[in-house]
């Protein structure tokens, strides 16, 4: 482990590491910032991106508990508001759940059980950051423990690629991803086994301790207890679930690794999400009574899965209460924004997909919407669009409650192939927002978008491609009726180092792109409109 890297993370003892993070002195009551970096006015309501307010990180070859690489958790990330305080030094402490997707998976998925990782957050804003000046990391993540998943019967949940047919069958669950696999999982002897297969991307902590968990594979919603063990499973609409030759297909057509040539026919499903496009974006209300999915781009037959046709993203609104039966209230289109690749010169014009959203009220939220390979251990290191944005539902059309639509029946569809909605439908308005590459921001932090890029010491710097987290508290420590809040975000590292550990800490890997990238994390500071309560 680098010297630099203990600065930033403390590990948990059974594991033999400790640190602390550096002292910057802070003011007792931290002044609202005076600059603005932009300002946005959405539906009548104004946004104010003030600063990026803090920077850390999490080594790439850092592990957890079960001795397995604690990478990939910047998938979604929840800060337990119940947790969050503002000490008498300015420094504020929180507790971080993190959900991690599938495990490494770069050269082929492998049988990585499914879990959630639980952090301690130190975060001591520096007032005095500046270009000239940057600030060392501000931002401690101490690692604390690690929840497995299972299904309901306490067999161990998988992110190996779903099979192409059929899954798993248990009674009261509608059918669930699985995966049949050879010997352990991961090429190596073993009796073989079929797992329920989750690429988990989106994460709600339930007022009980439960936890909501938004996938890709199915694209399913899951409800797992407080021990790890699933509850419920919602299965979208009918257009929702991919189809290949007229039957229900949960293959992502990503192979296992110890089978990489394994080919599927047709590679990309027919009708419903596309390839590794699920339900990207999870959220829920306040009272915990309403759960929000956002697909990651358009499904297959609203103008997926090609570039720039794939914008028409669909919102689902679900009732929660009571958990054990939810129930599909609304349905909204969010048309995601367009990004310019000088890059590709056969189609330059590209959609932003989705990483993340963030309830903010009934009709606004948050969305993290991004370029795709662009940034750290990528051949491009300057990216060309990676935001937090806001939507606005409240003049959207409901598609589910119309009557004499077919909008959500199998290969329903509410655009065409090139992605233009059908008349009678009004996606949310997309309001731009903050800006993840401003570089005269990421300076104050030693950062950058753009420039050098590459494998060596000066690239670390450098952002990484994959942002799909957000969590928002407030900077009062209290309640935020001020407007003023931190928003957290961190990076998805696809679990890429050269020291990189699996099942139980048995299988090695060194990731092919000779890369380690570091989990990073960034706080900016905004102003929210009065009467935002973010859950």
């Amino acid at each position: 482990m680098r010297v630099s890297s203990c600065l930033f993370l403390v590990l948990s003892n059974c594991l033999g590491f400790g640190a602390a993070i550096p002292t910057v002195k802070v003011p007792d009551i931290l002044p609202r910032a005076t600059n603005v970096v932009n300002q946005t006015t959405c539906n009548g309501k104004q946004y104010t991106y003030q600063q990026l307010a803090g920077y850390g990180f999490v080594p790439a070859n850092a592990r957890d508990s079960y001795g397995d690489t604690l990478g990939g958790f910047g998938s979604s990330i929840v800060i337990d508001l119940k947790t969050w305080r503002k000490l008498k030094n300015g420094t504020y402490t929180g507790t971080l759940y993190a959900i991690p997707d599938r495990g490494w998976n770069t050269q082929g998925t492998l049988n990585y059980q499914n879990r959630i990782h639980t952090f301690s957050i130190s975060f001591t804003p520096n007032t005095n950051a500046a270009a000239s000046s940057p600030s060392p990391p501000n931002l401690s993540l101490t690692y604390q423990r690690t929840l497995l998943l299972t299904d309901p019967t306490g067999n161990p949940t998988t992110g190996l690629d779903a099979d192409p047919s059929g899954g798993l069958s248990i009674e009261g669950f509608p059918i669930l991803p699985a995966a049949t696999f050879t010997g352990n999982g991961f090429g190596e002897p073993g009796p073989g086994g079929k797992s329920l297969s989750i690429d988990a991307e989106g994460l709600v902590l339930a007022r009980d301790g439960s936890y909501w968990i938004s996938d890709e594979y199915g694209p399913y919603i899951y409800h797992f207890s407080r021990s790890g063990k699933l509850l419920t499973a919602i299965q979208p609409p009918p257009a929702f679930l991919p189809t290949r030759n007229g039957s229900i297909s949960f293959s992502a057509n990503s192979p296992p690794v110890y089978d990489p040539d394994r080919e599927l026919n047709p590679e990309d499903p027919q009708s419903g999400r596309s390839n590794n496009q699920g339900l990207e974006g999870l959220t829920a209300s306040p009272d915990g009574k309403t759960l929000y999915a956002l697909t990651q781009s358009a499904l297959i037959q609203d103008g997926g899965p090609d570039n720039p046709f794939r914008r028409q993203a669909r919102l689902l609104q679900y009732s929660i209460s009571p958990a054990s039966k939810p129930r599909l209230e609304k349905e909204f289109v969010v048309t995601l924004p367009l990004y310019n690749d000088p890059t590709s010169k056969n189609t330059p014009i590209k959609v932003a997909g989705q990483s993340a959203i963030h309830y903010l009220t009934p009709t606004q939220f948050l969305i993290l919407s991004r370029d795709s390979g662009f940034g750290r251990g990528t051949d491009n290191p300057e990216s060309q669009y990676r935001h937090i944005d806001i939507f606005d539902i409240s003049s959207a059309t409901n598609i589910a409650s119309s009557s004499s639509s077919n909008y959500n029946t199998a290969n329903g569809s509410i655009a065409s192939p090139e992605g233009v909605l059908k008349p009678g439908i009004t996606a949310a308005t997309y309001c731009p927002f903050l800006d993840f590459n401003v570089n005269s921001e990421l300076r104050k932090f030693g950062l950058r978008n753009g420039g050098a890029g590459g494998n060596g010491e000066d690239s670390r710097g450098l952002l990484n491609e994959k942002w799909e987290s957000i969590a928002v508290v407030p900077v009062d420590g209290k309640k935020g009726r001020d407007g003023e809040f931190f928003v957290f975000s961190i990076s998805d590292n696809d679990f890429i180092t050269q020291d990189g550990y699996a099942n139980g800490g048995k299988y090695r890997y060194s990731d092919e792109s000779g890369f380690d990238l570091d989990n990073q994390a960034l706080v900016f500071r905004v102003t929210l409109p009065k009467g935002v309560v973010p859950s």
